[in-house]
């Protein structure tokens, strides 16, 4: 199967491309047999190319508001996947890391033929924060910037762990088939309570977040793929072996034209106090915090974090031009903007 027919949520009218690309057990080994496939999707066609990298257990359907919005963009061209072990993805034998899940997105990108220096921005949130760390690693001569939101460089296994309330509410879930037991038990991990139960904007039939979330929700996975519990248990066991050094991190910052930090200020899943560490490792980097914010960022303020994303790929092509006329790559910033909700 191609997966040109696999049912989506995306818009058909802004897609150029969609299917499944073949995976290795070795990139680039010649003869090697193929260990699983990777779903993806391209739309639009802008010069400004961004890969989007999905977080624990959702699939690319997780991104609909940034596909809705830069698919229809002149200015971008939005490249949405889904991880290994969940949607319409393969599932390889686990456990799973984030090196072998950034080698993933790496054989992707060839795949669709993103190879040029500087060409890509990339954006990865949670679990695709950490994957986007290691991608950094490997070809930082590829990303003209980085947006990590909502994660962690990661350390021990035990100090991956979320706080109470997510690890509650995620081995729940995890082990929860019926989809309306499931989505209550996901919404109180990547929501704040007060902002799910409030009136939610521009909305004529005066709904509240809370049931616009469960509608939009419920819509994603009937038409996704049941997760396998291999391919659950694997991804957590990606998060919670991640680790990047602080010198791994110090080389991110200095080798990326831009980088820049999110999250808020209730998460549930990725305690915040890493994204402030991730910051004084990558002294470069662009830091900011929203508050009144859980993890699902993305989702709580899709029209200030798609403005988000349009500031960091246009300040990182301006340094890459800055740099590619001779003047050197210069502006970075370092201070701290706390922006309120």
């Amino acid at each position: 199967m191609s997966g040109a027919d696999l049912p989506t949520i995306f818009d058909p009218s802004t897609c150029v491309r969609k299917g499944l690309c073949p995976v290795t057990d070795i990139r680039h080994q010649k003869g090697a047999l193929e260990s699983h496939s990777l779903y993806f999707e391209q739309h639009g066609t802008g010069p400004e190319k961004i890969i989007l990298i999905m977080g624990l257990n959702s699939s690319s359907f997780g991104w609909s508001r940034q596909v809705l919005h830069f698919g229809r963009s002149p200015k971008h061209t939005i490249l949405v996947f889904d991880n290994r072990g969940v949607g319409n993805s393969g599932v390889p034998r686990g456990p799973y890391s984030t090196s072998g899940m950034a080698e993933d997105v790496i054989v992707l990108l060839d795949y669709v033929g993103w190879k040029e220096p500087h060409s890509i921005h990339v954006v990865g949130l949670s679990l695709g924060g950490m994957i986007s760390q290691e991608l950094a690693t490997r070809i930082p001569e590829r990303i003209a910037s980085l947006l990590l939101g909502v994660t962690t460089p990661g350390g021990y296994p035990w100090t991956n762990f979320p706080p109470w309330i997510g690890l509650k509410n995620l081995a729940k879930a995890t082990f929860t088939k019926d989809i309306d037991q499931k989505i209550p038990l996901i919404h109180a991990m990547i929501y704040p309570t007060p902002w799910l139960d409030s009136k939610a904007e521009d909305d004529p039939q005066g709904r509240t977040n809370r049931e616009i979330e469960t509608e939009t929700h419920r819509h994603r996975m009937l038409l996704t793929r049941p997760q396998t519990l291999l391919g659950a248990l694997s991804q957590m066991c990606a998060g919670l072996s991640h680790h990047v050094t602080p010198a791994r991190l110090k080389a991110i910052s200095r080798s990326i034209p831009k980088v820049l930090i999110v999250t808020g200020d209730e998460d549930h899943l990725v305690d915040p106090k890493n994204s402030f560490y991730l910051k004084e490792q990558m002294k470069e980097a662009e830091f900011v915090q929203w508050k009144q914010t859980g993890h699902a960022l993305h989702f709580q303020w899709p029209k200030r974090f798609n403005e988000l994303v349009e500031k960091v790929v246009e300040e990182g092509r301006q340094r890459v031009k800055s740099e590619q006329s001779g003047s050197g790559v210069a502006g970075f910033s370092s201070g701290v903007d706390r922006a309120t909700a």
